[in-house]
């Protein structure tokens, strides 16, 4: 870690003093866990379940996951005895420690569209891997040959963008993928939870990929203490205020959480 993170991340743990509720936000996918083709098999970092069940019993900080997949995919994979919120599809989908569910709904002219789409989908995948959310169409080509990625990445552009230009479809570019969906984008999730939480907490927003660049403008626009981190092996032009690398500064970042607490 350079020295100019090191005094931002010292900075901001400081302001933990004084019985304050922080707000601890997370990306799963490349930020808990190392990216893998079957998305099933993504687990946590070593160490990390357990510091993060350690924030948990402190019972001072509000966590939350904010992650691209269905909020119901987190529970089993972070392994919690006590689950988390969980805000999937990208924002657009929040589930309750206690199990509650909501959607957020959608134009019905857009839902008609992604409908099509999907079935088209189903039955051609353009060569890539297609995934199908409640509230988007999906196409990823992670693992695929660099000279066929280029020709799903081409098919996929010419079938979601001109989709994209209907009223309440949008297009979201991740790391090798494409979503064409409808919905709060992560920034939005931030946005309701800080709301939430009041002013005057302490925010922090991890996350790697091109889908948490939303979140972390929406928490660098804050105006309490505030931290935005890329947490990823390789640095890439982001907005994040700091970068880390995975699984041994996240361990790091997660133990200073817990010291700036007291624990």
């Amino acid at each position: 870690m350079d020295p100019e993170s090191a005094k931002k991340l010292d900075t901001f743990f400081r302001t933990f003093a004084g019985g304050v509720h922080p707000v601890l936000l997370l990306d799963y996918d490349g930020t808990l866990s190392a990216f893998r083709v079957n998305r099933f098999e993504a687990r946590p970092f070593a160490g990390v379940r357990e510091l993060l069940e350690r924030i948990q019993r402190q019972g001072r900080t509000r966590m939350a996951v904010i992650t691209g997949r269905p909020a119901e995919e987190i529970a089993p994979m972070l392994g919690l005895k006590q689950p988390l919120e969980v805000w999937g599809l990208h924002g657009a989908e929040r589930l309750y420690p206690d199990g509650r569910r909501e959607l957020e709904p959608a134009p019905a002219a857009a839902q008609q569209k992604l409908h099509e789409v999907r079935e088209r989908l189903h039955q051609d995948s353009l060569g890539g891997r297609f995934e199908d959310k409640p509230n988007a169409a999906v196409m990823h080509w992670r693992g695929v040959p660099p000279h066929k990625a280029r020709a799903v990445e081409k098919r996929t552009r010419a079938l979601f963008e001109p989709l994209a230009e209907i009223d309440g479809l949008g297009l979201l570019e991740f790391e090798a993928g494409l979503e064409l969906r409808v919905g709060r984008d992560k920034g939005g999730a931030v946005e309701s939870i800080v709301g939430e939480a009041g002013t005057g907490a302490p925010v922090a927003y991890l996350g790697d990929d091109l889908t948490d660049e939303s979140a972390f403008r929406a928490v660098n626009a804050l105006d309490g203490a505030h931290l935005s981190v890329l947490m990823r092996h390789g640095w890439r032009e982001t907005e994040a205020e700091v970068w880390l690398r995975p699984p041994e500064e996240l361990r790091s970042f997660l133990t200073d959480w817990l010291r700036a607490l007291g624990g």
